[in-house]
C-alpha cells in the first residue's frame, strides 16, 4: 500500500508539473505575442500621434526605462507573494497596457503609454522567468531555454497575424484592444496550472552567524557577475537586432531584400538553438553551454565582420544565433537557483541589466561608427563573447547544487 501511495503521489506531482510547464510556455508565448503586436504597429502609432522618427526614437527609451523599473519592482514582489499570483497579474497588466499606445494622439500621451507598457512588460518578464526557474527545479534538469524559444515563437505569430490585420486597414486601437482581451483570457486560463509558492527552507539557528555574511557576500558577487555577463551577451543580441541588416547593406552593398535575410538568419538559428539547448545543458552542463556557446558566437560574429560577401556574412550571423541561443537562459536559471527565497529579486537583477544591454547595442555601436567602420565596431561584442567564454565557470557552483533530482 505504501508503494502504491508513493506511486500515486509521484503521478500527481508529475501531472501538475507538466501542466505548470505548459502554462509557463503559454505565458512566454503571450509575452512574445503582445510585444510583437506592439512592434508591428509602431508605424501606425507613429502616424496617428503625428511624430517623426527622431521623436519616436527618444520616446522608445521610455519603454526601456519602464521595463527596467518593472523588472526591479516585481522581483521582490514575486518572492513575497509567489509567481502564481504575480505572473497572471503581470500578464493582465501587460495586455491592458498594450491598448494605451494605440490611443496616443501626441508625443506626451505616447510617452506615458510607453512608460506604462514597458513597466508591465518588465513585470511579466521577470515573474514568468521566476516561475520557469521553479518549474525547472521541479524537473531536476534544464528546461529554461525552451521557454525563451517560445517567446520568439510568440513574436513570429504576432508578425504574421499583424501583417494580415494591417493589410486590412484595422485601426491600431481596435486591434490592440482585441489582443488585450485575448491576453486577459489566456492569462486567467493558464493561471490555474501555475505552481504554488515553494516552502522556504528552515533556518538553522545553530549555524555560525559569521559564515552567513561571507556566504551572502559570495552569492551577491556571483549575481553581479551573472548580471554583467547578461549585459554583455544581450548587447550582442541587440547588435544583431539593430545592425545585421545595415551591415549587409552599407558594408557589403547587398540589396535590401538580401540584407533583410541577415536578421532572419540570426533569429531562426537563435530560436532553433534554444529548443535544443536544454538537451545540451542536460548532457554537458550549463557551464559548457555558456563557454562553448559564447565561443561559437565570437567566431560567428567575427566571420560576419570580416566576410567579403553577403552569403558568408549571412552564415556568420546564423552562427552567432546558434552560439548565443543557450547562453542567456543559463544565466537566468543560475540566478533563480542561487537562492530560492530570493529567486525573483536575483532574476530581476540579471534580467534588468541584460535588458539594458539590448538597449545599449545601438547606443554603443552607433557612435563607434564615427571612428571606425561598422564591421570593425563589431569586435567590441566579439570581445564580450570571449569574456563570457572565459568566465563561464561562475555557473559551476550553481550547476552542482541547484538542480536536484525531483523527490
Amino acid at each position: 500500500m505504501r508503494t502504491l501511495s508513493v506511486f500515486v503521489n509521484f503521478v500527481g506531482m508529475s501531472s501538475s508539473l507538466r501542466a505548470a510547464r505548459l502554462a509557463t510556455f503559454a505565458y512566454f508565448v503571450l509575452a512574445g505575442f503582445v510585444l510583437g503586436m506592439w512592434i508591428v504597429h509602431i508605424p501606425a502609432v507613429e502616424e496617428r500621434a503625428g511624430l517623426d522618427h527622431a521623436t519616436l526614437g527618444w520616446l522608445l527609451l521610455l519603454l526601456g526605462a519602464g521595463a527596467f523599473a518593472g523588472m526591479r519592482i516585481v522581483g521582490p514582489l514575486t518572492d513575497r507573494f509567489g509567481p502564481r499570483r504575480v505572473v497572471p497579474a503581470s500578464a493582465v497588466l501587460c495586455g491592458g497596457a498594450l491598448v494605451l499606445p494605440g490611443l496616443a494622439v501626441d508625443a506626451w500621451t505616447l510617452g506615458a503609454a510607453l512608460l506604462v507598457f514597458g513597466l508591465a512588460n518588465g513585470c511579466l518578464d521577470v515573474s514568468m522567468n521566476t516561475h520557469a526557474v521553479q518549474v525547472e527545479r521541479g524537473y531536476g534538469r534544464p528546461v529554461m531555454s525552451a521557454f525563451h524559444a517560445t517567446f520568439s515563437i510568440g513574436g513570429v505569430f504576432a508578425a504574421l497575424i499583424g501583417a494580415v490585420i494591417l493589410g486590412r486597414g484595422w485601426p491600431p486601437a481596435a486591434t490592440l484592444a482585441v489582443v488585450a482581451v485575448l491576453a486577459f483570457a489566456a492569462a486567467l486560463l493558464a493561471a490555474t496550472a501555475l505552481l504554488p509558492p515553494e516552502a522556504a527552507p528552515a533556518a538553522d539557528d545553530d549555524a555560525t552567524d559569521d559564515a552567513q555574511p561571507a556566504s551572502r557576500g559570495r552569492a551577491n558577487t556571483r549575481i553581479r557577475i551573472l548580471a554583467a555577463l547578461a549585459f554583455m551577451l544581450m548587447l550582442c543580441e541587440g547588435v544583431a537586432n539593430d545592425w545585421s541588416v545595415l551591415h549587409l547593406e552599407d558594408v557589403l552593398g547587398a540589396p535590401a531584400s538580401t540584407a533583410a535575410l541577415a536578421y532572419g538568419a540570426f533569429a531562426t538559428t537563435m530560436t532553433i538553438g534554444r529548443f535544443l539547448a536544454d538537451r545540451v545543458a542536460g548532457r554537458l552542463g550549463p557551464v559548457a553551454v555558456l563557454r562553448y556557446g559564447s565561443a561559437i558566437a565570437a567566431v560567428g560574429l567575427t566571420a560576419a565582420a570580416l566576410s567579403p560577401s553577403a552569403p558568408l556574412a549571412l552564415a556568420g550571423w546564423a552562427v552567432l544565433g546558434v552560439g548565443l541561443s543557450g547562453c542567456v537562459p543559463q544565466l537566468f536559471s543560475a540566478a533563480g537557483h542561487a537562492d530560492p527565497a530570493a529567486a525573483g529579486a536575483n532574476v530581476s537583477r540579471v534580467a534588468g541589466l541584460g535588458y539594458l544591454g539590448v538597449l545599449a547595442g545601438p547606443a554603443v555601436i552607433g557612435p563607434m561608427t564615427h571612428l571606425v567602420p561598422l564591421n570593425t565596431a563589431f569586435f567590441l561584442p566579439v570581445a564580450f563573447c570571449v569574456i563570457a567564454a572565459f568566465t563561464s565557470g561562475v555557473l559551476t557552483t550553481a550547476e552542482k547544487k541547484t538542480l536536484p533530482e525531483p523527490a
